[in-house]
């Protein structure tokens, strides 16, 4: 056990967006631990809020290098990262689809997935930042095992001995034994099955009961298909508390499960619970890991 202190970076994300103001709402509001140190990585100066422009992404993207190197320097174990534009940082050329894959790339790291925890619900996806018609092309049986080993580590990380994990369905009712599609019978079948050798895997189930059944505490987390399915409920169920996580990576990267909200940027009116609950998961997994 390394008993330095846990040194946590932040971005601020789009300036232009509440970013700013939920990350100093949030270090204003948070007694930390006396072995965590906090450090703000960017600056504020020079953005208006809520006219997001070229500048402003610009801004985001080099704090997010800079973060991206603090991180594989071992000078900071975290980064908590702060809402951006994905439109605005494509246009100034930013060629990655959010700021999961960048952090992935930069960490050489091909295995990764995105996994959001907030309440009673914890969802990782096997696809994620891609067109909903692209979907079923992109699921295979392997892609679901590599997610599905991910999330199981995440949660034995987080503390949970045995976790019991669903494994949604990607069509209606489960694909009704195959009258509504084939994917459950060809290709997530296949991969329950594997991953059931490892652990308390159960599935394909109808998605459309399991985020509840994972709610009432029948599962410690569902294996998604795709990005909506597993952000829905998860924002619906715990909006203020959700947290993204990406998993896989040699450090860890949590931000807050919303976007840049340009419409109330800079009217004090923004919540910072998801922040906040985005910076106390990051101490705990760095704790976890014993940093």
């Amino acid at each position: 056990m390394n008993h330095s202190k846990i040194r946590v970076g932040i971005t601020f994300g789009d300036l232009a967006g509440i970013g700013p103001e939920i990350v100093r709402a949030s270090v204003a509001a948070m007694p930390l631990p006396p072995d965590c140190v906090i450090e703000l990585i960017g600056s504020t100066e020079g953005h208006v809020a809520g006219n997001p422009t070229d500048d402003s992404a610009r801004a985001a993207l080099e704090a997010m290098e800079l973060a991206a190197s603090r991180l594989l320097s071992g000078e900071i174990q975290a980064v908590v990262t702060g809402p951006v534009c994905k439109h605005a940082l494509h246009r100034i050329g930013f060629e990655f689809p959010g700021q999961t894959e960048f952090f992935a790339a930069r960490a050489g790291v091909e295995n990764f997935a995105m996994c959001l925890t907030g309440g009673a619900l914890t969802v990782a996806l096997v696809t994620a930042h891609v067109p909903l018609s692209r979907v079923a092309s992109l699921l295979s049986t392997e892609e679901i095992v590599r997610v599905g080993r991910l999330l199981r580590d995440f949660l034995i990380l987080k503390g949970v001995k045995n976790p019991r994990i669903a494994v949604a369905g990607l069509n209606p009712h489960a694909g009704e034994q195959g009258d509504m599609g084939r994917e459950e019978i060809e290709l997530i079948a296949p991969a329950v099955a594997q991953l059931a050798a490892l652990g308390d895997f159960d599935g394909p189930l109808p998605p459309d009961t399991v985020f509840h059944r994972a709610v009432q505490g029948d599962f410690d987390a569902v294996l998604c298909m795709y990005h909506d399915q597993g952000l829905i409920p998860l924002k619906l169920h715990a909006f203020h508390e959700g947290v993204n996580v990406t998993l896989g990576l040699p450090f860890i990267r949590t931000s807050p499960d919303h976007g840049t909200a340009f419409h109330i940027a800079g009217r004090g009116i923004a919540r910072s619970e998801s922040m906040q609950h985005a910076i106390r998961l990051a101490i705990e997994l760095v704790r976890a890991r014993g940093h």
